[in-house]
């Protein structure tokens, strides 16, 4: 069931994923050659708690990071690991929200260590591309469908490929509620937007093939062929009269708290 937000929890909305943003960026700021992703973590995870939320990832459905962190062909849900150090030319995925007074941030950035091949570079760019063009379509009247056909059509157009099993998702008090909000889709299908519905828009790109596979720790989600991906969320608030980025700030420079 699609939940509505009043003004008032359109507020509370506004300040978690305030922080969450603020996180983001900060995590981002943060990556350096030879730092394992269990470092950059703990870095998320203490920022997080200083500015008084609470990281809504840690536990939820067990996962044991503040962040997922996600290196070159793992596409999502990266565990944090003593192990993984990030090296010059990776390309990192950050996905981390904070819940603050009983609501729920997410968002997430594709960022790069260091000079990065130039593939690597344009996935990179198409993506964040096609998360602002399925923003464009988020508008109140326009349906999930016209968001995903935008972000498909623009990632295909540019020789990459979409998640089909994982997509983005309605925010509130639950991190994931309703409704569903793929990656891909038809114009004009799917749930109407209308004024109070609060998504997470959350392109997934694969570099070639878009099949992925599981690994047996049970979240590590990667390419199947090997392949780089690229992630970037955002979430946004569907108005009357326009479409709020609650998130933004990760996107801008001289944002804080």
């Amino acid at each position: 069931m699609i939940q509505i937000k009043n003004a008032k929890e359109l507020e509370g909305m506004r300040r978690a994923n305030a922080l969450s943003a603020a996180a983001l960026k900060f995590g981002g700021e943060q990556i350096e050659a030879g730092m394992t992703t269990w470092e950059l973590d703990k870095l998320i995870c203490d920022f997080i708690l200083k500015h008084g939320g609470k990281p809504n990832f840690k536990g939820l459905y067990g996962f044991p990071g503040a962040a997922c962190i996600s290196l070159n062909d793992t596409v999502i849900h990266g565990i944090p690991s003593h192990s993984e150090v990030i090296r010059p030319g990776d390309i990192i995925s950050i996905d981390t929200g904070a819940k603050v007074d009983g609501f729920n941030g997410d968002n997430a950035c594709t960022y790069a260590c260091g000079k990065i091949d130039l593939e690597a570079r344009r996935l990179l760019d198409v993506t964040k591309e096609a998360l602002h063009l399925g923003i464009a379509q988020a508008v109140a009247g326009n349906r999930i469908g016209d968001i995903g056909h935008a972000v498909q059509t623009y990632c295909e157009a540019a020789g990459f490929s979409v998640v089909r099993d994982f997509v983005g998702h309605g925010t509130g008090k639950e991190l994931h509620e309703d409704p569903e909000v793929p990656n891909y889709g038809t114009p004009g299908r799917g749930p109407r937007l209308v004024p109070g519905m609060t998504i997470a828009i959350e392109p997934m790109t694969c570099q070639y093939d878009y099949k992925i596979k599981t690994l047996a720790d049970g979240w590590t989600v990667k390419t199947r062929d090997g392949g780089l991906a690229a992630h970037f969320e955002h979430s946004v608030a569907i108005l009357k009269d326009r479409t709020e980025v609650m998130t933004r700030g990760w996107e801008d420079p001289d944002f804080t708290l």
